[in-house]
This record gives structure tokens, sequence and C-alpha cells, in this order.
């Protein structure tokens, strides 16, 4: 069985929600809305898209922000619990192309045990400092997880197998912030799950919403860059033997 869902980390992301939810209904998807303590003025945007999509749009709230990891978790529990087997991540910032959102769920139903996650393709709007840490964090993973497959690992434009991502997080207590994308897209390597790549475009809207802190954020994912180094010398003849057996594929 495969029932996707599609599951939106919200904190303070009225500007395009509205835009990208309508989009998800079109494509006849069934969506998540994680309100991680939003304002006032996006949680009546929250309210207003469920009330006008009753059928197709559910909420989780949170009373306080907890973080991006923790919102995009606490939907694949409640997505679990409702009989679904894959979530959708998608960021409400509006940086991802929508439109390719059927060119990864497809390739979630060819790949049911695997991650599904796109492959940034960056415009010029790309501030250069965010460029520059992704390649930085692009090199990082490389090392913890002996491979350059893993083109980048801070995209919002994902597909998860639900069972198989929560058990992971029991064990290991996934990165609650915005360390997850990293420590899931890792981890999940570590255990086996095939990745999946497929190219999408991705552009920084001049209003966008950002909730990225530089300096604490900063520190947050390279002191999980450092536990991930050292729980990849413990992994290695492991993943040099995967390395030479199997590879993984791109879209």
């Amino acid at each position: 069985m495969f029932r996707p869902i599609v599951v939106i980390p919200v904190y303070n992301h009225d500007i395009y929600l509205p835009t990208l939810v309508g989009e998800i209904v079109r494509m006849e998807l069934p969506c998540l809305l994680v309100d991680d303590g939003s304002d006032i003025g996006c949680a009546a945007v929250i309210d207003a898209l469920q009330a006008r999509y009753p059928k197709q749009v559910a909420v989780v709230r949170h009373d306080m922000n907890q973080g991006k990891g923790a919102a995009v978790l606490s939907g694949f529990k409640r997505a679990l619990s409702e009989g679904y087997t894959h979530g959708v991540q998608i960021d409400a910032d509006g940086q991802h192309t929508i439109t390719d959102m059927p060119l990864l769920v497809r390739l979630a139903r060819e790949n049911p045990t695997a991650m599904v996650t796109g492959q940034p393709i960056f415009d010029e709007s790309v501030p250069l400092n965010r460029l520059y840490f992704r390649y930085l964090t692009h090199y990082m993973v490389s090392i913890n997880t002996l491979t350059f497959h893993l083109r980048d690992a801070m995209c919002g434009f994902r597909v998860y197998p639900l069972a198989i991502t929560l058990k992971l997080d029991e064990r290991v207590h996934l990165g609650r912030r915005m360390d997850f994308d990293i420590d899931a897209l890792v981890r999940l390597d570590w255990a086996g799950v095939p990745i999946v790549l497929q190219k999408t475009k991705v552009r920084y809207p001049v209003d966008g919403v950002s909730h990225f802190r530089l300096f604490a954020d900063n520190a947050r994912i390279t002191k999980m860059h450092t536990h991930l180094f050292f729980g990849m010398l413990i992994r290695v003849p492991k993943l040099l033997f995967r390395r030479r057996t199997s590879t993984g594929t791109s879209a």
C-alpha cells in the first residue's frame, strides 16, 4: 500500500502558504499543516485554509515553537496514526517548485522503502552566504557518509517512509530544529535506507520568510556534524562495504 500525505511545517509563513496549499489540493493530495507556534495572523490563515478545504487539509498545533524538525516529526506521527505510509515534506517559504511534487511522489511509489529528496538547482536569487554554507555542509555530509551521492543535505522537499523514519527517531532522536534535514538524511543513509534524488529548481523569494538563525543554527549544525563524524568512524567498515556493493539513484 502506498498512501502519501503532504506535511508542511509552518511558523509564521503566511505569505506563500495559501498558494502552496491550493496547488496541493489541485493535485488531489491530502495535506497536514503543522503550526509550530505561529502568531495570531498566521494561525488565522491556517484556520481559513482548513475551513476552505475541510476534506483535504488537517492541522496539528504546537502551543509554542519547537523547531522545524519537531514540527515535521509531529506531522509524521499524526500521519502514521491515520494510516498514511509516506510523508511529503515541503517548506512553506515559497522556495520549492511545487509542480515537481508529482515527480517525487512517483519516485516514492516506485521505491517505497527509500527516502526521495530534492536535489536543488539554484537560480541567481540564492544568497552567496547560503550557497557557501550548503557547499560546506555537502562536504561534511560526504565525509560522514563516505559518498558524494548525497548532493544536498539541507533540501526541505522530500518524501519520507513514515514507519522507517519514526522508528529511527525513536532510537536516535533526530534533530528537532534546523539540523533535522541533515541529521535525518545521514542517519537514514547509515541505516541502509536508499536515497533517491530528484532535481528540482529552488529560488529565494525577495519577500520570503526564513527563520534560520545565523549563529545559533550554525552552531547547532556544527555540533551535529561533529557527532556524526564520530558516528561515521565506528561505521567505516560497514559503509565502505555498502559503497562497494551498491550506489544510490538519481533522476
